[in-house]
C-alpha cells in the first residue's frame, strides 16, 4: 500500500506519490484510461497537471465526471501576467470537466524577472488569490525548475504564503553541495511553516545521449529497470517530507508506481552511489548557468 502525509496545511491525506500528468502529453483517450485504472488499483489520489501539458488535462477531464471526489485535482498556470492567468485558469477548469481546483500553481518559475512579475501588481498570482476568492480553486502553490529552484522557493515565500512548493530531488542532484544546502534550507522553512514538499526528475538517470533512441517520452532518459526504480523511490521516500510526482511517460509509471506501493526502508548511501555509478546517472543541471 503506498504510504499517505498530510499534503500541507490542506487537510488532503495525499498518496506519497502524486500522478504527474504530462504522462497523458499525447496519448489517447483510451490510453488514459488504462493509466486511471492503475491509479485506482494502487489508490492514488493526487493528480497534478498543467495547462501546457499537451492535452493531458482534455485525457483527464472525463475522468472528473465519476471520480472528482476521489482526488485532489492540481493543475498550473504558466502565464506571468493577471489578465493571460485568469484566463489560462478559466481554461483549465473547462478542460478538465470541473467546477474548482483544489490547487492552482504558478508554473516553471526560474528567473528572479519572472518571480516578480507573477507576483507583482497586475500578476499572476492575482489571478490566483481571485479565483481563490470566487470558489474556483483551493490553494495556491508555485513550482521550478534547475539549480535555482530552491532560491526561488525561498524568495517567494517571504512574500506569499504558498501552500505547497515543486522542484527537482534525485540522488545525483543532491551531490551538488551549493543546491543540497540550499534544497535543505528551504526543507526547514516549508517544514516549519506546513508548506507540501513535490519532488520532480525522481528517476531521472541523466539526459538523453545524442543519438540514442528515445524509449521514454519523458525529456531525460529514466531510469528503466525495477531494482533502479525500487532504489530511486526510496531514495524519495526516505525523507518523509517529500511527495514524489510520478514520471512523464506512462510506460514508465507502473514501475513507480510498484516501487511506491513495496516500500519499506530507503536505500543506503552506499547503495545510491552505487547505483549511480552503474547507471552512470548524471544530473540535469550540473552548472547554475544552465537554468538560462
Amino acid at each position: 500500500m503506498i504510504l499517505r502525509n498530510q499534503f500541507g496545511k490542506t487537510g488532503h491525506l495525499s498518496t506519497r506519490v502524486l500522478f504527474g500528468g504530462a504522462a497523458l502529453w499525447n496519448v489517447t483517450q483510451a490510453d488514459a484510461d488504462r493509466v486511471l485504472e492503475l491509479l485506482l488499483k494502487y489508490g492514488v489520489n493526487h493528480i497534478d497537471v498543467a495547462a501546457s501539458y499537451g492535452d493531458a488535462e482534455l485525457r483527464i477531464g472525463p475522468w472528473m465526471k465519476r471520480h472528482r471526489s476521489e482526488f485532489f485535482l492540481a493543475s498550473k498556470t504558466g502565464e506571468r501576467t493577471y489578465q493571460k492567468a485568469r484566463e489560462e485558469i478559466r481554461r483549465s477548469l473547462d478542460r478538465l470537466q470541473t467546477d474548482h481546483l483544489d490547487l492552482i500553481q504558478l508554473h516553471a518559475v526560474i528567473q528572479e524577472e519572472e518571480l516578480d512579475t507573477a507576483l507583482g501588481p497586475g500578476g499572476a498570482l492575482e489571478a490566483a488569490i481571485e479565483a481563490r476568492s470566487e470558489g474556483l480553486v483551493r490553494f495556491i502553490g508555485i513550482t521550478s525548475h534547475t539549480l535555482h529552484a530552491p532560491v526561488i522557493h525561498l524568495r517567494a515565500l517571504q512574500d506569499f504564503d504558498f501552500t505547497s512548493v515543486l522542484l527537482p530531488f534525485n540522488y545525483p542532484m543532491l551531490q551538488n553541495q551549493p543546491y543540497a544546502q540550499d534544497f535543505w534550507r528551504l526543507a526547514a522553512v516549508c517544514k516549519e511553516r506546513g508548506i507540501a514538499m513535490q519532488t520532480i526528475k525522481s528517476i531521472c538517470r541523466r539526459p538523453w545521449p545524442e543519438n540514442a533512441e528515445h524509449f521514454a517520452t519523458c525529456w531525460y532518459e529514466p531510469l528503466s529497470d525495477q531494482a533502479s526504480i525500487n532504489k530511486a523511490v526510496g531514495y524519495v521516500f526516505g525523507q518523509p517530507q517529500l511527495f514524489l510526482n510520478t514520471v512523464g511517460d506512462v510506460h514508465s509509471l507502473p514501475k513507480v508506481l510498484e516501487a511506491a506501493d513495496t516500500y519499506i526502508d530507503p536505500p543506503s548511501d552506499i547503495e545510491m552511489r552505487e547505483l549511480a555509478e552503474a547507471q552512470e546517472m548524471v544530473p540535469l543541471w550540473q552548472e547554475p548557468e544552465s537554468m538560462h
